[in-house]
């Protein structure tokens, strides 16, 4: 039944002042506001305390609703030792199915490191000076005279309680993986050879390969003090109806087992509420309860204590995974789905960059392909602008060396040589040189004979600067066939005498190859 609306009529001015106060600054109707100051005894920063911190739970109101709801029913505590128990009240009947298993990594006393508090620190701070200094003076005190330290080592070592806090087992701390070695041996030199195969490494990494995997991790303590303990390993756990359930591949079953000797099985048992020896709990992945820890996925679905007759100990192993394997099957097909809608992602991904990857290549080879036929268009071009300026250069070299032909000799002239010259196209060409002329006018006549033949140029031609003239023919006389090459010094009269008859033959690269490497 909702209760009426607060009267701010009735308030008085200190009281109107706060409530205004408070209102704009919480931004709260007046009807909100005022039941906040009345809880706050009208104090305005205590009221927008609470609201914009929250409200802290008022005792007196917690005491008054405890007297007015009944009491809660009680149940009889049932107390049980380490090493007996009570067997007439197994304690696993009270134990809710489900109860959260946790992952349990030992940790050795020796590594345990416990961090004062700050102000513990800045209280002992001047006795730890002192304590440095009184050392000090003490190792300077031992060291003049050397035989105080050693009879007082001994004096307290003799006196001290900390030997009654040695490990009286005689057991060394090892790993958990030499742990389980070591167990796994002295149960076989306990109960000889046997089919049991233990997991052999530690309960943690036990717990996550259930974990991971969907299994069940079957966890065996034992205590070699208790009576029982070699009975129940004798008669039940070695048995072969218990060996065969375990090691049956459809149960999916990880068999680790500890002596509480040891730290790591003693930590564990602290942890599963051991109370009673032989002790065996079947832990297994379970839904996720939002009334839980979320990351308490690993729980104890079965509690085993004392000595069962081996068909009753499977027969409750096996009810227990009974009722957990259809759950199990079920996240099982959905991880197995989950795993193929992966796997068919990761084949799509990997398709796809096998495909990128493709068209990448693609894309590159198109691209040198491009940047080939544009380095081709390019040298193409530079090789018609070369051959343009070679072809200009050379009309201005025949140009130029037109100009300096010597005239033909008069026919009264003597030591003249009457050269017949057949051309490449054809033509037969008769002209006279004077015999002192060298070969290389022979070639130059050749050369110039279209500018000389439509006359000698009228304006002088400067000589091409840089440019090296190389003829692209040869003077050969049929009958015997010799070369007359252009770079000979010797004069026209010397090699051909008063008259000759000279062909021109072109000179391509292949053969002009030939001839320099003859």
């Amino acid at each position: 039944m909702a209760s009426a609306a607060p009267d701010s009529s009735g308030l008085s001015e200190s009281q109107q002042l706060a409530l205004a106060t408070v209102a704009s600054v919480t931004n709260q109707e007046p009807s909100d506001a005022i039941p906040l100051l009345r809880r706050s005894e009208w104090n305005v920063q205590i009221a927008i305390a609470k609201f914009f911190d929250g409200e802290a739970p008022n005792p007196v109101e917690e005491a008054r609703a405890a007297l007015v709801s009944p009491p809660p029913s009680t149940q009889p505590a049932h107390r049980e030792t380490l090493l007996n128990g009570l067997s007439s009240f197994p304690r696993e009947a009270g134990v809710p199915r489900g109860q959260p298993a946790p992952r349990i990594v030992p940790q050795p006393h020796n590594q345990t490191s416990h961090q004062p508090s700050p102000i513990l620190s800045m209280l002992f701070t001047p006795f730890n000076v002192l304590y440095v200094i009184f050392s000090k003076s003490l190792r300077i005190f031992g060291y003049l005279f050397p035989f105080l330290p050693r009879m007082l080592s001994a004096f307290f070592a003799g006196n001290s309680p900390a030997s009654s806090r040695l490990n009286t087992t005689g057991r060394r701390p090892l790993n958990p993986r030499d742990t389980a070695a070591r167990f796994a041996r002295e149960f076989e030199e306990e109960y000889g050879s046997h089919s049991l195969h233990f997991f052999e490494n530690g309960y943690a990494q036990a717990y996550d390969l259930a974990k991971k995997d969907l299994m069940f991790l079957l966890v065996v303590l034992i205590s070699p003090e208790h009576d029982d303990n070699s009975t129940f390993i004798r008669e039940t756990l070695l048995s072969e109806t218990v060996t065969n359930y375990i090691h049956d591949p459809q149960n999916k079953i990880i068999l680790w087992a500890g002596n509480v000797q040891d730290s790591e099985a003693y930590q564990i048992s602290s942890a599963l509420n051991c109370s009673k020896f032989p002790f065996t709990a079947l832990i297994a992945h379970t839904p996720q309860d939002s009334t839980q820890d979320s990351t308490a996925t690993m729980s104890t679905i079965a509690r085993i204590t004392g000595l069962l007759s081996p068909s009753a100990y499977v027969s409750r192993l096996r009810s227990a995974i009974a009722q957990q394997s259809a759950a199990l099957d079920r996240l099982r097909a959905t991880r197995a789905e989950q795993q193929a809608a992966q796997n068919l992602r990761n084949e799509q991904n990997s398709a796809y960059e096998r495909s990128l990857a493709q068209d990448r290549e693609r894309a590159r080879l198109r691209r040198e392909a491009e940047a080939s036929e544009l380095l081709a268009l390019q040298g193409a071009a530079e090789k018609r602008e070369s051959e343009k300026k070679q072809r200009q250069r050379l009309e201005e070299w025949r140009l130029w060396r037109a100009q300096l032909m010597l005239p033909e000799p008069r026919p009264e002239d003597r030591a003249v040589a009457r050269i017949s010259i057949r051309m490449t196209s054809g033509e037969r060409v008769v002209r006279r040189f004077a015999q002192s002329a060298t070969i290389e006018e022979l070639y130059a006549f050749i050369e110039c004979y279209e500018i000389l033949k439509s006359g000698r140029p009228s304006q002088p031609a400067p000589k091409p600067q840089d440019y090296r003239h190389d003829y692209t023919f040869r003077l050969v006389s049929p009958i015997p066939r010799v070369i007359y090459d252009c770079e000979d010094s010797a004069s026209i009269g010397d090699k051909l005498g008063s008259s000759g008859n000279l062909i021109v033959e072109s000179i391509s690269e292949d053969e002009d190859d030939e001839d320099d490497g003859e």
